[in-house]
């Protein structure tokens, strides 16, 4: 069986097995220093799982060493296949990132920066195929950003450039999506859109998205699991109404807050200390 599940493999394996992440005792040490200890997580596609925690509880370090960015120690696989075991290019095909702060080359158009997600597809010195051209034109449509192609990457907005890192992202067909703060420095409308487009596509394209955010509101609005990570480890995961409760938020961020039932969402509300 290949490691390399280019896009008919994944989406014939979709109409029979649903894939499953599996992330069993993760540990991540940095100059002798451990950052994330003891972490384990099952993830399937259609689910979106959120990583909470305050500053310093290692979420960036975790979703690095789930892309293969970090070194780490424990079990990872998916399908039941170890992926320290993948080529970087098999690795891509099964996992997309995108950084909290993703680069964009200046000079370089929308269209081709998006087409780097189709590189873990092509064969060593094989250029682009018709697929390929195909398969970035169809993300572009779908994040509704065609007429963008031609424009370079550094010109554009902090809402089209995450635009772009997501369909970069898209573009590789990988059923689990890794988001690091997707929505970092964008304001609350430019927030809102990217947050629905990426509910929709992970239902759509049936993937599975692992992301981190800072805003707990918002983390229990579009997500299905979250898992609170404090100095470095899971301290409590479920629904969000599990997960953000008063007791939880204080004994983790240090800090009072009221949660207040919104349409059934958990709405995290600091509380001010009297004067």
């Amino acid at each position: 069986m290949t490691n390399n599940p280019d896009k008919k493999t994944v989406s014939d394996s979709r109409n029979t097995v649903t894939p499953t992440l599996a992330i069993d005792h993760l540990s991540v040490s940095i100059d002798k220093k451990q950052i994330v200890a003891d972490m384990s997580l099952n993830v399937t596609v259609g689910q979106w799982t959120c990583i909470i925690g305050p500053n310093g509880a290692g979420k960036s370090t975790f979703l690095k060493a789930l892309a293969g960015i970090l070194k780490s120690e424990g079990s990872l696989k998916v399908d039941g296949n170890d992926l320290r075991g993948f080529s970087e290019k098999d690795r891509a095909c099964w996992i997309g990132y995108v950084a909290q702060d993703p680069v964009f080359p200046r000079g370089m158009r929308v269209f081709d920066y998006v087409m780097l997600g189709r590189t873990a597809h092509l064969n060593l010195l094989a250029s682009e195929t018709s697929m390929d051209t195909a398969m970035t034109e169809l993300v572009l449509r779908d994040l509704d950003l065609i007429d963008f192609s031609h424009r370079d990457v550094a010109s554009l907005s902090g809402g089209e450039r995450q635009r772009v890192a997501i369909a970069r992202a898209l573009a590789q067909a990988s059923p689990f999506i890794l988001l690091d703060e997707p929505t970092t420095a964008l304001d609350v409308g430019h927030q809102q859109e990217v947050l629905e487009l990426i509910d929709r596509l992970r239902a759509e394209r049936k993937i599975a998205v692992i992301s981190t955010m800072h805003d707990l509101t918002v983390s229990g609005m579009y997500t299905d699991h979250l898992v609170l990570m404090s100095q470095g480890r899971s301290t409590v995961s479920g629904s969000p109404q599990e997960v953000l409760t008063s007791e939880n938020i204080k004994a983790h961020y240090k800090v009072d807050v009221d949660i207040i039932d919104n349409a059934g969402f958990p709405m995290v509300l600091p509380r001010r200390n009297a004067q």
